[in-house]
């Protein structure tokens, strides 16, 4: 399983190099269409240091020392995501290939300076590929509880063992900051605040107060750590730990009103086939949010679904303004981050989308 195949035509006729994965609908991903290509060490060296290059032309190094290093198909190199956060690195293994190939790919990633390389293969799609769910060193030392990373020169602490995803939400990197210029003096609504990469920005800029909800306790220790470490005022942020529709809704009862309110939600659709279900889900949340924003107010809304094309989101917020009566506008159109790049062959690859709204100062 994962072992690299020929794929030809009909005619017997080569078309390109892959691995070949009995247990999933997608049987072979393809590694190279270049016949003279040999799928070996050399290959994967080649491709994770032009992952890398690229990485050094679209990261502040500088100031930024967490980033994604390789995106999987992005990369040319399908199910392989490589997270860096300072000195460690965390690999997911998601496809039937990558993990084929775990040896050697871990072996060139030890040599890109590193203090120790931790796996977090522990997501449902592995079981797609017959692979069972694994996480736990790989090479060098164990990581600390808690990682101090650095982005944009703001410092966080990451749970690279146990954290989602892979610890952090990198793909946000740009849109932090983008955020942050509409929050100087004004009150802020972070849901799904996670430990708090939005609302440690929000108060960087001027924040006058900020309420963070998530249905974590312990994300929420965090958000009060990150504040902490980044010598920012804890007393103007007040930590909810809720469910943030039933929050939404007591706010919206209550007669609150916000002049910035950041929605990050989890995924809802992993695929198009759940894009109905979870078009619920957005509406949901962006409705309540337009009612609870004030005249002149900014909603920064986001999807990661990769089920959710750019195209039907800004139609599921464009229907939840009409039904929240609210004019509202885009003014800004956000993206992931890029350290996370879309291969122009894999448009997929483009799953974080967002939206920065203004609603009508006189709505």
């Amino acid at each position: 399983m994962g072992e690299t195949v020929a794929v030809c035509d009909q005619n017997g006729n080569f078309l390109a190099w892959g691995a070949y994965s009995p247990a999933s609908q997608i049987r072979v991903r393809l590694w190279s269409f270049n016949e003279e290509e040999k799928i070996n060490a050399e290959f994967f060296y080649h491709r994770i240091k032009n992952a890398m290059l690229v990485r050094e032309r679209t990261v502040p190094l500088s100031e930024t020392n967490a980033f994604r290093c390789v995106h999987a198909e992005s990369d040319g190199l399908p199910g392989l995501v490589v997270d860096r956060y300072a000195d460690w690195m965390v690999v997911q293994l998601l496809s039937a290939g990558a993990n084929y190939w775990k040896q050697e790919i871990i072996s060139i990633l030890s040599e890109f300076n590193v203090k120790g390389i931790y796996e977090r293969s522990d997501v449902d799609v592995r079981r797609l590929e017959g692979l069972i769910e694994t996480t736990g060193v790989l090479w060098g030392e164990d990581p600390p509880s808690k990682v101090l990373i650095k982005e944009n020169n703001y410092q966080f602490f990451v749970d690279i063992q146990k954290g989602q995803k892979t610890g952090f939400y990198l793909d946000q990197r740009v849109n932090r900051e983008k955020v942050k210029k509409y929050c100087s003096g004004k009150e802020i609504l972070n849901c799904f605040c996670y430990t708090g990469g939005f609302t440690v920005y929000a108060l960087a800029g001027g924040a006058k107060h900020v309420i963070s909800i998530d249905s974590s306790e312990t994300a929420l220790l965090s958000v009060t750590e990150n504040l902490q470490i980044n010598g920012l005022p804890t007393e103007k942020n007040q930590c909810l730990e809720a469910d943030v529709f039933l929050a939404l809704r007591k706010f919206r009862d209550e007669g609150r009103a916000f002049d910035v309110i950041i929605l990050d939600p989890p995924k809802f659709a992993s695929t198009a086939s759940q894009a109905q279900r979870a078009a619920r889900g957005y509406k949901d949340i962006n409705l309540l949010a337009m009612k609870l924003l004030n005249p002149g107010g900014i909603l920064a809304t986001f999807s990661c679904s990769g089920g959710i094309s750019p195209e039907l989101f800004q139609k599921i917020v464009a229907g939840a303004a009409i039904d929240a009566k609210a004019d509202m506008q885009v003014i800004e159109r956000l993206h992931q981050s890029p350290d996370h790049p879309v291969s122009l062959t894999f448009p997929e690859g483009e799953y974080l989308k967002g939206l920065i709204c203004m609603k009508n100062p006189t709505n």
